[in-house]
């Protein structure tokens, strides 16, 4: 549970959602890895850490222009989109305006929204990370008890590549990673329906099996993913019996599995040097 007095009071289990590239799905994963968690009954919200190129707004459905009320000028109140409360640097400036920040400045934003959003009770607050190793990543792991980490790749090596490096960044902050997830695994034609790895195969599992971690899941590229996320309306809500809502939900259960798996180890403690 994560220190009183800031809007984390009742928060169970925070969980980030990290990928060592951009352009991996790791948005997209972790707003329906959310609500499949909210549908199995858990009480969930979403930071969106991504503080120069937010999305979940859009993802999750939020309407443009809509911004927090406050408490006692103190807290934001975030914002309620199918069952699950979500806070994002989008809902603070306005939709087009880049944020042309120093590292530093958006560090202060993110520990802004993360201790004084009021969460209220949740079981799981998943946090969209940026890509990369930077000053988010490291602000996050100082000011935050994470229960642990999921790593969002593809099976391309590239990518591999950079997730290697998201997973050496949680050790050095004592963070464990709960599991990798293979994202755009392989794609299924909509005309043939033939299948094929268009990004390489097994790479996710070969990165699971040299960290010592598990491969979570294995999802697809599809079209409709992409549709239903574009829509406001993520494919967990809008077809919840489709393949991929399934796909999402066995997921979340996985997810699950292994966050009550690192119950039983000792804490770690944060130290950054």
């Amino acid at each position: 549970m994560a220190e009183q007095n800031t809007g984390l009071n009742v928060v169970k289990h925070l969980v980030a959602v990290a990928s060592g590239k951009g352009g991996v799905g790791k948005s997209t994963t972790t707003a329906n890895l959310a609500l499949a968690t909210a549908a199995k009954g858990y009480k969930v919200g979403v930071l969106d850490a991504d503080i120069y190129g937010p999305s979940q707004g859009l993802m999750l459905g939020v309407p443009a222009g809509s911004h927090p009320e406050t408490l006692d000028e103190k807290w934001f109140i975030p914002l309620l989109s199918h069952g699950v409360k979500v806070m994002s640097m989008a809902f603070l400036v306005d939709d087009n305006a880049p944020m042309v920040w120093r590292g530093p400045m958006a560090a202060g934003a993110l520990q802004q929204m993360l201790l004084q959003t009021h969460w209220g009770e949740l079981d799981y607050l998943f946090i969209d990370m940026p890509p990369g190793t930077g000053d988010i990543q490291l602000t996050l792991s100082q000011k935050a008890k994470l229960t642990g980490a999921l790593v969002v790749t593809t099976p391309q090596d590239l990518a591999l590549l950079d997730a290697r490096k998201g997973i050496e960044m949680f050790a050095k902050v004592q963070v464990p990673v709960l599991g990798i997830v293979e994202n755009m695994s392989t794609h299924v034609c909509s005309n043939c329906g033939h299948e094929e790895a268009i990004f390489g195969a097994h790479g996710g599992a070969k990165l699971a099996q040299q960290y010592g971690t598990e491969l979570l899941a294995s999802l697809p590229l599809s079209l409709t993913i992409r549709e239903h996320a574009d829509a406001g309306n993520p494919s967990v809500v809008a077809e919840p019996q489709g393949p991929a809502a399934l796909a999402y939900g066995a997921l979340a259960e996985a997810m699950l599995d292994a966050i009550n798996g690192a119950a039983g180890q000792a804490a770690p403690s944060i130290s950054i040097e």
